[in-house]
C-alpha cells in the first residue's frame, strides 16, 4: 500500500456535503427572459387561439360548450359569412386589401425619397424638418382625425376611397426609418462617384440608392401595410357608405348587430379569424425576403 493518503475531495463553494453542486447562479438568470418571453408569447397567442377554435363552433356550441373545445360548424359559418348581404364580407376584404396595398406602397414611395434625400443632401433647415417629422411620430392618430376629416370635407372628399387612402401616404415613423437606414445603407461615396459620371440625383436614386434600400424599405411597407389593416379610427370618421368599410370596420358593425341578432357572432369570430390570414401570409412572404438578402448580402461581402 502506498504511503500517500487518499484525500477526499472538498465540497465545492456554496453546496454542503453529500450532494450535487447546484446550477450556476448565472443560468438561473437566464432563465428569467426566457419565462418572461414564454408568458408574453401565452399572453398574445391565447387570444388567436380562442378565435380559431370558436370560430369552428356553430351558434348553439359557442355558449354551451367548453372554451378550447373545437366544434363542428365551420363550414357552415363560412358558408353563412359568404352569403351575408350577398357576400359584403368579400368587398370589405376587397377594401381592406385596396386600403393597406396601395396606402402602404405610396407611404413606402413617399418614405423612401423623404428619407435619402434628408440623409443624403445638407440643407438649411434639415434637422428642423426631422424634428418635425419626429413630433409627428409622437403625435396620436385619435389627435389628427378629427382636422383631417375636416381639410377633406372642405376638399368634398370625405366618405370615397381617398379619404381613407391621402391621410395615410405620408407616415412620420416611416420617413425616420427610411431616414436612418439611408444613412447606414448608402454610402456619400457611392453617390459621389454617380454624380463624377454625370448621372442625374434621380438616376442616383433609382439605379444606385434604391437597391441598397430595398430592405429597410420593405420593413416600412410591412409596419404601414399591418397599420393600414388594422386601422379603424380613420374610416370610422371619414367614411359612411358600408360599401367601402374596411374589414375592421364591416366587423364592428357585425358585433354591434350582434347585440339583437346572436347569431351573428359566429359571423364576427370567423370573419376576424379570416381576416387576420392576409397578415400572417405576408409576413411570411417578407421573412423569406429578409433572409434570401440577408444570404446574398453574405455571399457579396
Amino acid at each position: 500500500m502506498s504511503s500517500l493518503a487518499v484525500r477526499k475531495a472538498a465540497p465545492a463553494a456554496g453546496t454542503t456535503p453529500g450532494t450535487a453542486p447546484g446550477p450556476p447562479l448565472r443560468r438561473r438568470i437566464a432563465l428569467v427572459p426566457t419565462l418572461t418571453l414564454l408568458l408574453g408569447a401565452v399572453y398574445c397567442l391565447l387570444p388567436v387561439a380562442w378565435v380559431v377554435i370558436a370560430s369552428t363552433k356553430s351558434g348553439r356550441e359557442l355558449f354551451s360548450t367548453f372554451t378550447f373545445l373545437p366544434g363542428t360548424g365551420f363550414t357552415q359559418n363560412l358558408r353563412d359569412l359568404g352569403a351575408y348581404r350577398e357576400g359584403i364580407y368579400w368587398r370589405w376584404m376587397g377594401n381592406s386589401a385596396l386600403y393597406a396595398g396601395l396606402g402602404a406602397l405610396l407611404s413606402t414611395a413617399v418614405s423612401a425619397l423623404s428619407g435619402y434625400g434628408l440623409a443624403i443632401y445638407r440643407f438649411r433647415g434639415r434637422e428642423t424638418v426631422f424634428g418635425v417629422l419626429m413630433a409627428g411620430v409622437l403625435m396620436p392618430p385619435v389627435i389628427l382625425a378629427i382636422p383631417q376629416y375636416l381639410l377633406l370635407a372642405k376638399a368634398d372628399l370625405t366618405d370615397s376611397y381617398a379619404s381613407v387612402l391621402l391621410p395615410l401616404v405620408l407616415s412620420p415613423y416611416g420617413i425616420y426609418l427610411a431616414r436612418i437606414y439611408a444613412a447606414a445603407a448608402v454610402p456619400g461615396d457611392v453617390v459621389e462617384a454617380g454624380r463624377m459620371d454625370g448621372a442625374s440625383e434621380w438616376r442616383i436614386f433609382t439605379r444606385i440608392a434604391l437597391p441598397m434600400m430595398v430592405p429597410g424599405l420593405v420593413t416600412v411597407f410591412l409596419f404601414q401595410f399591418v397599420a393600414v389593416w388594422n386601422n379603424f379610427l380613420l374610416p370610422y370618421i371619414m367614411l359612411s357608405d358600408d360599401e367601402k368599410f374596411p374589414i375592421t370596420l364591416g366587423l364592428f358593425t357585425l358585433l354591434e348587430q350582434g347585440s339583437n341578432t346572436p347569431a351573428l357572432y359566429t359571423l364576427v369570430i370567423t370573419g376576424a379569424m379570416l381576416a387576420v390570414l392576409p397578415l400572417i401570409a405576408l409576413f411570411l412572404i417578407i421573412q423569406r425576403f429578409w433572409s434570401l438578402d440577408l444570404l446574398s448580402g453574405a455571399v457579396k461581402s
